[in-house]
């Protein structure tokens, strides 16, 4: 995919971080839409489907995270990319960010250079959807790769595009142990620096989803965790 057919929503109620973010951004030859609360994100990603959307956390109308929650329920947006781009480093909110179902936590301030590098690596996986597309049953589960959907005895699951990816990584070689730095490859790209954590909460979020006793069944597909 073409750069200038990526476009990316920006969320920010401060006018020089969506300026400057914006510029390089589109410097970089991205199509960049803007939105100053939450709430204007919502309807800005129903109309533009974005690729990705960077957002920040502390905004009026509506937050960065309940904005993230509510952009999750949305089908046709299911395989949009969310990063927060925020001041709030601390490990909770973190966390909180990967709970609303957010794909990644960039900290404020960030250099230029360095954002757009962060970009680059969460929109590669953009050119992943031209790979793999076969189809895996686990368990009683359907997992169709080419959709991102999860069909249990009829019922469709749905999970956000990391734990989508994560699950989908696991269950596709059952019995096979994968060390947490082959996850962090596989799944969120070695540009993306990201702690055990994340993997973590993903997991956690994965066994609420499917289910202890199936995710039992997939388990040591290779993650050491403890179940």
């Amino acid at each position: 995919m073409k750069k200038k057919d990526i476009k990316i929503l920006l969320v920010d109620d401060e006018p020089d971080i969506l300026e400057i973010v914006g510029y390089n951004l589109s410097q970089e030859g991205y199509k960049i839409v803007t939105a100053t609360n939450g709430k204007d994100a919502i309807v800005a990603a129903k109309k533009e489907r974005p690729h990705l959307i960077i957002m920040d956390v502390m905004m009026p109308e509506m937050d960065g995270m309940e904005a993230c929650e509510n952009i999750r329920k949305i089908p046709e947006l299911s395989n949009t990319i969310i990063t927060f781009l925020t001041a709030r480093s601390e490990d909770y909110s973190q966390v909180a960010g990967f709970d609303a179902g957010a794909d990644d936590y960039i900290a404020k301030p960030i250099k230029p250079k360095l954002l757009i590098s962060k970009v680059k690596a969460l929109l590669r996986r953009l050119k992943d959807d031209t790979g793999s597309s076969e189809n895996i049953t686990v368990g009683g589960i359907e997992i169709n790769r080419e959709e991102y959907k999860i069909i249990r005895e009829g019922d469709e699951i749905i999970l956000p595009r990391k734990e989508f990816e994560l699950f989908y990584l696991l269950a596709s070689k059952p019995g096979k142990v994968f060390k947490r730095e082959e996850i962090l490859d596989k799944v969120w790209g070695n540009e993306v620096i990201v702690g055990g954590r994340t993997i973590d909460v993903h997991i956690r979020k994965l066994r609420e989803k499917i289910g202890e006793n199936l995710f039992k069944t997939i388990k040591g597909v290779g993650y050491k965790f403890e179940l």
